[in-house]
């Protein structure tokens, strides 16, 4: 029995670039990869839909940094709260 065989993101992306490109014939590119027209289709319209999501990647991880740093404070302020509490 043949397994399927798996393909890189990165693999994926460049032939996905270079079908927009449009400087080769899907059927050419299909013979260059070795993979099936349809399939880099699927990666050209898959790769389409998903490229909004390279500009806001980083302000999803500027967001975590700060939401880190917010439940750190507030854990400290937890902390200096309940030994005032105590003292008093």
């Amino acid at each position: 029995m043949q397994k399927r065989r798996q393909f890189s993101a990165e693999f994926k992306a460049k032939v996905a670039i270079e079908a927009l490109k449009e400087q080769q014939t899907l059927q050419e590119l299909a013979h260059k990869y070795e993979v099936h027209p349809n399939q880099i289709s699927s990666w050209k319209q898959e790769f389409l839909q998903h490229s909004a999501s390279v500009f806001t990647k980083g302000k999803k991880k500027e967001e975590k940094e700060d939401t880190a740093k917010l439940y750190e404070e507030i854990g400290r302020l937890k902390v200096e709260v309940d030994f005032l509490k105590k003292r008093m």
